[in-house]
C-alpha cells in the first residue's frame, strides 16, 4: 500500500434514530442514521403504510384486495363453477 493516499479509517458508534447503537468501523468520523434492521419494516416484519389522500382506499376500491390467498379463493371457486356447469 502507498502511503498517504488512504483515509483514516476510525472506531465509530452508529446511531439510529430509533435509537439503537453499535460499535463499528468507517471513514467517517461520526455515523447517525435514518433506519437500521432493528427498525426497517423488511426485517420487523410490522408495515407502515401512510395513506395521504385515501389512495390506497381507491386502489383497493378500485381493484380489490387482491392477496395470494384471495387469489387461490377465487380460482377454487371458478373451478366449482365449472364443474358444476358441466354436470
Amino acid at each position: 500500500m502507498q502511503e498517504g493516499i488512504h483515509p483514516k479509517y476510525h472506531d465509530v458508534e452508529a446511531r439510529c434514530a430509533c435509537g439503537a447503537t453499535w460499535h463499528t468501523r468507517s471513514t467517517k468520523p461520526e455515523l447517525h442514521l435514518e433506519i437500521c434492521a432493528n427498525c426497517h419494516p423488511f426485517f420487523t416484519g410490522r408495515q407502515k403504510l401512510l395513506d395521504t389522500e385515501g389512495r390506497v382506499e381507491r386502489f383497493t376500491k378500485k381493484f380489490g384486495a387482491q392477496t395470494s390467498e384471495s387469489r387461490k379463493k377465487a380460482a377454487a371457486a371458478k373451478a366449482k363453477k365449472e364443474t358444476a356447469a358441466a354436470r
